[in-house]
Formats: structure tokens, sequence, C-alpha cells
């Protein structure tokens, strides 16, 4: 009891930056744990009316589990997490971005009338697309290189010029305030399509958009996850070495 009790205060972050199968239970009671990762289980667990050593006794299953599927994010350098990130997840919401954007305009002219939630989808996903396009291309051009620069300045021993932004903690909160609108976005994406479920009359354009929103959002969630509770607060960590 006294295990469970110690967990309950641990932050959904944590978990999930330990051992990403955690994801899944969170995922379960629709526990958001990337861009409210710092709020402990006991806190989410009593906003959703949940039991929370139930909880963790799901989460300590899946931990005890023996599997060699788990990736150790938390293990790997930062500039080499960064170049995941980017060759990862950036292109993949790269890829995936013109075809449900094609999808979603056909359903709207198919099914439109029958479904006009399609609508308010659409333009939801419109806005999504074209913000995380701009904030990838930010963390690319500014923020990434100069996470690249201190880890290489780390192993050279060397001192490291000061940005433009001034602290890297300042494209961070940035970063951080946009993941948590593109995560509100895709929460109401979700509200209105029933969590990715098709309706009844839909053909299979239908299914496959839904589908491809969910697997979309799944993608965002991890994406936003290797940011927000691993990267930038070991990119932080790393900037104060070199006060």
């Amino acid at each position: 009891m006294e295990t469970l009790q110690k967990n309950t205060q641990k932050q959904i972050g944590a978990f999930v930056a330990d051992d990403f199968r955690t994801a899944a239970v969170f995922s379960k009671y629709k526990i958001d744990f990337c861009c409210n990762g710092n709020r402990t289980i006991e806190e989410a667990c009593d906003k959703k009316g949940i039991d929370s050593n139930r909880l963790v006794e799901e989460l300590d299953a899946v931990l005890n589990s023996k599997t060699d599927t788990s990736i150790d994010y938390k293990s790997w350098p930062l500039d080499l997490l960064a170049e995941y990130i980017e060759k990862k997840h950036h292109r993949y919401v790269e890829e995936k971005i013109p075809v449900l954007r094609q999808f979603l305009d056909k359903l709207c002219r198919v099914h439109g009338a029958n479904h006009p939630e399609l609508f308010k989808i659409n333009e939801l996903f419109t806005a999504s697309a074209g913000e995380l396009t701009a904030h990838m291309k930010k963390e690319e051009l500014i923020l990434f290189p100069f996470v690249k620069r201190m880890v290489k300045a780390k192993l050279d021993h060397v001192a490291i010029q000061s940005p433009q932004f001034g602290t890297v903690e300042n494209p961070i909160a940035m970063m951080m305030q946009e993941h948590d609108t593109e995560g509100e976005r895709f929460r109401e994406i979700a509200v209105l399509t029933d969590n990715y479920t098709p309706p009844a009359d839909a053909c299979n354009t239908y299914k496959v958009t839904f589908a491809m929103l969910d697997e979309f959002e799944k993608d965002l969630h991890l994406h936003i996850h290797l940011e927000n509770n691993i990267l930038f607060p070991e990119a932080i960590k790393l900037e104060q070495q070199f006060d």
C-alpha cells in the first residue's frame, strides 16, 4: 500500500518518460499524459473520479511485464532525440496532413449535409495543420539546432555563445504553449468524432479518415510527450551547466 501511495504522488509525465508503455494505461482512462503531464496521478484521478489505486495497479502490471519493445527515450543523447523527433514525428505530420485534408474536404462535400459536424472537424484540423507546420519549422530552425550545439559544446568542453532568444527556456515556453493549443484542438476533434467512431452510414473513405485522425492524435501525443517530458527539461538542465 505504501508503494501505491507513493506512486499516486508521482507525476504522469514522469511515469511515461520512464516507460512509454504506461501511456496506453493513461489513454485508456482518457488522462492526458503529454500536455498535462505535470499533474500527479492522484490529481488526475480525483478530477475524473477514478480509483487511483486501481490505475496504479494497472501501471505496475505494465511496468513489471517483460518486453523488449519499450524504447528508453530518456537514455538517449539530446541531439539524437531531437533528430529522431524531426525525422520520425515531423515527417509523419508532413506526410499525413495533405492526405487528411483531401479526405476531410471530400467527406464535407459528400456527407456534410447529413453530418454537419464534419465541417467543424475539417476547420479544426486545417487550423492544426497550419499551426503544426509553422511550429515544427521553428523547432527545426531555432530550438533543435541550439540543443545540438549545446550537446557538442559539452562534449568538446567549450563555452557556448548565448543565443538571440536569451535562454532556451524562452522558445521552450512558446513551444509548450503551442502544444497545449494543439492538444485542445484534438480533444475537440475526438469529441466531435465520438472518439473516432464512424457513423453507421460511413463509406470506406469516412472510416479510413477517422482511423487516420485517431492515429494522427496518438502520434501527436507521443511527439509532445518526448518534447515536454524529456527533451525540453533536459535541454534546460544542460544549458544551466554552462553558467
